[in-house]
């Protein structure tokens, strides 16, 4: 079986089959420095880890050694990235679709509610204003704008449906209206629901078969990871609340914090760099949802809804870093550009030939260039 190619999505083809054209306005076209980047990555993976800041991360007296000093010297580490706000939820939300935090999001939705506009449609920025926590189906992700194009993806969770009285083993939500249960960890699962941001959207929870088929348990990856044709082209991985470095120590006994999420890179990630998708043309973006609550810096002319600062007391999120690791990056590779979650959205939507989603198409938002694949 051939291997699924990147293309360039129309705006009629989205119209038709997304709803609607979800195309930036002329203001927000794709500046010239991106604009001509072509698609060259096949498999895109990422892991997302909780609440450290950069110089904690990826500094010297790293408690994660694998990370800091193992992984980096391997691929691109980009030493300016930032997060959009704090706590939780808004951040994974933003990496996804480019809805700006709202007081809910913010609060990481212990009720799981429905999202309340207070306007009909998104405004010139994208962004559907009002609050809540489940977005409209007319508001979509990346995910869906992936499927869209003919290509695949899938959101592995570790721990979901390890308790099936908390949550489905595929697809685990809360019913609307009710408090979510997966907030705190239990000893033998600890899947949390606010770092799986494909569950807040109606576009995927609404068709449950195929919210069920893409949002899964981390335990079907090794599967996928076996054949090119098995791999999805946009695979986002969250670890459980003790090896994401959430907690400290874990429920079962486990120390936390960047140890742990140390181990569950070292466990994962070479499985992904020794699969055949990840050789032939495949990229991993492992990085953090937020940096410490008393840093919330931003960068990049990063934007919130009106009266609502994303960073709760700032602009943004702090400042977490990012490593980036492929078969197209020159190994000991370091940034210094500017970049955050939205960045990432919109590099991983020219790569794919997408159309820009909220956020995401902020005029003049850097992404991932030649200082992080070389002169091509």
């Amino acid at each position: 079986m051939s291997i699924r190619r990147p293309f360039v999505v129309s705006c009629a083809f989205a119209a038709a089959v997304l709803g609607g054209c979800v195309s930036p306005p002329p203001s927000r076209n794709v500046p010239a420095q991106t604009a001509d980047v072509p698609a060259r990555i096949g498999r895109v993976f990422v892991i997302v880890l909780e609440n450290k800041p950069f110089d904690t991360t990826f500094g010297t007296n790293s408690p994660a050694p694998y990370l800091a000093h193992e992984l980096v010297p391997q691929g691109a580490l980009l030493r300016q990235y930032f997060a959009i706000g704090h706590f939780s939820l808004d951040n994974y939300i933003a990496m996804i679709s480019g809805q700006a935090p709202n007081i809910a999001t913010q609060g990481d939705c212990g009720e799981y509610s429905e999202f309340v506009a207070s306007d009909p449609v998104p405004d010139a920025n994208g962004q559907l204003r009002g609050k809540g926590c489940v977005y409209p189906a007319s508001i979509k992700t990346v995910a869906d704008q992936i499927e869209a194009a003919n290509l695949d993806w899938k959101g592995y969770m570790e721990d979901m449906g390890n308790d099936p009285a908390r949550e489905a083993a595929s697809c685990g939500h809360a019913k609307i209206g009710t408090k979510d249960p997966t907030l705190g960890a239990e000893k033998n699962d600890q899947y949390a629901a606010k770092h799986d941001p494909f569950v807040y959207f109606h576009s995927i929870i609404d068709d449950e078969p195929r919210c069920e088929r893409h949002v899964v348990n981390l335990d079907k990856l090794p599967h996928d990871l076996q054949r090119v044709e098995t791999t999805p082209n946009y695979a986002f991985i969250t670890p459980n609340l003790c090896h994401d470095g959430h907690d400290e120590p874990c429920v079962n006994r486990e120390p936390g914090g960047l140890v742990s999420a140390d181990a569950f890179l070292r466990r994962w990630v070479p499985r992904i760099l020794e699969s055949p998708a990840f050789k032939h043309d495949g990229l991993l973006v492992v990085t953090f949802d937020e940096a410490l609550a008393n840093d919330s810096r931003a960068c990049c002319g990063e934007a919130g809804l009106p009266g609502n600062k994303p960073g709760l007391n700032g602009p943004g999120g702090g400042r977490i870093g990012a490593l980036l690791l492929s078969p197209r990056i020159r190994p000991g590779t370091v940034s210094d550009v500017p970049y955050n979650h939205y960045s990432l959205l919109r590099w991983t939507e020219d790569n794919f030939g997408l159309p820009h989603l909220g956020y995401a198409g902020t005029p003049g938002l850097a992404t991932f260039g030649d200082d992080v694949f070389g002169k091509r």
